[in-house]
């Protein structure tokens, strides 16, 4: 697998999405906080959702989740799906994406790469384990976020 980028622009700057369940019912949302690197050996992904997304009931019930990165020209859509929650509305239906179905998971065709991602852990980041600024700046009056990490265990690049 072979994956070049720049990882300190990869989600911060040009965003993604996560995405979690199966071709009968999943949930996506836009992120821009994660991680690419190696741990136990294993090439991985880490991404964090709070713990009031939707998303995260579909990354705690399901093993495999996928991270997709985009072209510049969703960067609108994207903010729409970052904003907007599937509890509330059919928030893919109104985004114009494609699903597509990957083994072990679900991505969209307009996706310039997807990782697909094996969950090796979850874990709760607690305020209480912060240095003070950064628990009042995020989490003083916000839900908290688990931490997922995941083996990265296929990588889809789509020929454009």
């Amino acid at each position: 697998m072979e994956f070049n980028t720049n990882i300190f622009e990869q989600y911060d700057k040009k965003w993604a999405l996560l995405t979690a369940g199966d071709k009968d019912k999943f949930n996506t949302m836009t992120i821009s906080w994660g991680g690419l690197g190696t741990l136990w050996n294993k090439p991985v992904a880490t991404v964090y959702v709070r713990t009031s997304r939707y998303t995260n009931e579909f990354m705690k019930d399901n093993d495999y989740f996928t991270v997709s990165f985009y072209p510049d020209e969703c960067k609108k859509v994207l903010g729409v799906l970052g904003s907007k929650s599937g509890r509330d509305m059919d928030k893919i239906h109104e985004s114009g994406l494609t699903p597509k179905e990957v083994e072990n998971g679900i991505t969209f065709a307009e996706a310039e790469v997807t990782l697909v991602c094996r969950k090796l852990i979850c874990q709760r980041l607690e305020p209480e384990n912060m240095i003070p600024e950064i628990a009042k700046q995020f989490y003083e009056n916000e839900a908290e976020h688990d931490m997922y990490v995941g083996e990265v265990v296929f990588i889809e690049k789509n020929a454009q």
